[in-house]
Order: C-alpha cells, then structure tokens, then sequence
C-alpha cells in the first residue's frame, strides 16, 4: 500500500510544514511558490506578506504575545529578485 504524500503547506497555528515539519515555508514550499508564481513576483511578495502578518498573530499567542523575531527572513526577505 502506498503512503499518501502531504503537500508542503503550513499547519496553523504553529506554521510548520505538515509535510516535513519543519518552519514554513520550508524549501519545497518556496521552489513551490517560485514555480508558481514565476511570471509575478509582486503577487508571490504580497501572498507571502499577509501570510507573515497572519503567523506573527498566531505564533504571539503561542508564546504569550511575544512577537516572533525572524519572519520577515523566513516569510519575504527569500522572495525578494537576486
């Protein structure tokens, strides 16, 4: 029988991946999102944007409502042209 592989999608509220469990986006999720937005940059850059704002919300009530730091890394700062 074969195993049902998960997509690299992040699991709420804890943002990790509910594939490899580790912090999302991890780096199947970003060649993901790069292949799928590879003609509009802006929009991968907005998507990503919301989606930090929405894990500093929930990562801060995970944690008392200490601000996680390190999210602009870990959500936009990759998405950014090289």
């Amino acid at each position: 029988m074969s195993r049902r592989r998960l997509p690299h999608l992040p699991t709420r509220p804890t943002w990790r991946c509910q594939a490899c469990g580790i912090a999302w986006p991890c780096s199947p999720a970003k060649l993901m999102l790069l292949g799928e937005y590879r003609n509009n940059r802006t929009a991968l850059l907005v998507y990503l944007a919301t989606l930090r704002d929405e894990a500093a919300v929930q990562l801060a009530e995970l944690d008392g409502g200490t601000q996680p730091d390190g999210l602009i890394e870990r959500f936009t700062a990759w998405a950014h042209h090289r």
